[in-house]
């Protein structure tokens, strides 16, 4: 399971905006993941309001 507060912890010197973070679920979700937890909101000042969303289609769309 992909946990966003573990991938925002453990790539936190490379990811600087949310649509890096979007771009980071989208490869793990190619390389296999199944499943994902949005617990946390992202810190960036780019996050939208339909943060979760976004995330989602990311991890769920990751050829986009």
């Amino acid at each position: 399971m992909l946990w966003l507060s573990e991938l925002l912890m453990r790539e936190q010197d490379q990811l600087q905006s949310f649509e890096a973070l979007l771009e980071r679920v989208r490869q793990h979700a190619r390389e296999g993941e199944h499943f994902l937890s949005s617990d946390v909101k992202p810190p960036f000042p780019d996050t939208p309001p339909d943060w979760e969303d976004r995330i989602e289609a990311a991890f769920t769309s990751p050829l986009d």
